[in-house]
């Protein structure tokens, strides 16, 4: 970051996925502004402290919320950022494809805001979940993301509505196409990738993608005090691409 902005000193924020992507971006902006950042996923983060998590077992986002105020003493901030993608038609995905979907996009962030609530309240801290453009519309193929993606919305609302009143805030992004290295590997590995480039540029009226550097300072903008008023919303962030209607 060019400015010296600290709007997380002394605060502690949780980071899930934090090791890449999206997340790593959010992790760097946060620690940057001042916060002391704990991520949490798969495998160790060697950037930052860090817990293993298997969020396919439903006891680890109390362990982790648990092993967070043993070593902190606090949390002021949790990102539920953690997800996955899975291509299948829905005649093509198995009931146990499904529930691994949801069970990681969906249920994970659940209970870790269900166990992050107690810690939360003492601090008035602010949750941000990393929800998608595909929980307001879809791509073909993708209807476990969709729809646990749109359930994540509609948990950040509630969640927004039923603890407001204790202080704390939450709110969502819904990215768009965001030039991860996962994302940009995909292209590479197509025939094209620059007629690809050409092409999914087309469709967003600031012609061009999305970094995640993008979203990571829109998300630290509603985690930091000075978005007090702002709870219980979804923002987009896909460069105007679901504001512009298709051509025939």
């Amino acid at each position: 970051m060019t400015n010296q902005i600290k709007r997380f000193e002394n605060k502690v924020a949780l980071v899930t996925g934090g090791r890449s992507g999206i997340g790593q971006a959010i992790a760097r902006r946060l620690r940057d502004e001042g916060a002391t950042v704990i991520t949490a996923q798969r495998g160790e983060d060697k950037e930052f402290d860090s817990i293993t998590a298997d969020f396919s077992d439903p006891h680890t986002p109390e362990q982790i919320i648990t092993e967070v105020i043993a070593h902190t003493g606090r949390l002021d901030v949790l990102i539920n950022n953690a997800g996955m993608m899975q291509e299948a038609a829905i005649e093509e995905l198995s009931l146990e494809d499904w529930q691994r979907n949801l069970n990681l996009n969906l249920t994970a962030p659940f209970l870790l805001i269900r166990a992050a609530l107690p810690y939360l309240r003492k601090t008035k801290g602010s949750i941000v979940n990393t929800g998608s453009v595909e929980g307001l519309a879809a791509n073909p193929g993708h209807v476990a993301y969709c729809a646990s993606k749109a359930g994540l919305h509609g948990l950040t609302r509630s969640v927004a509505v039923d603890h407001g009143h204790e202080g704390i805030r939450c709110n969502a992004v819904a990215p768009g196409w965001i030039d991860t290295d996962l994302n940009l590997d995909m292209i590479e590995s197509i025939a094209d990738p620059e007629k690809f480039r050409r092409n999914i540029a087309r469709i967003h009226p600031v012609c061009r993608t999305g970094s995640p550097e993008e979203v990571a300072a829109l998300v630290a903008f509603l985690a930091a005090d000075e978005a007090g008023f702002i709870t219980g919303q979804v923002y987009t962030v896909d460069g105007g691409r679901m504001s512009k209607l298709s051509l025939p």
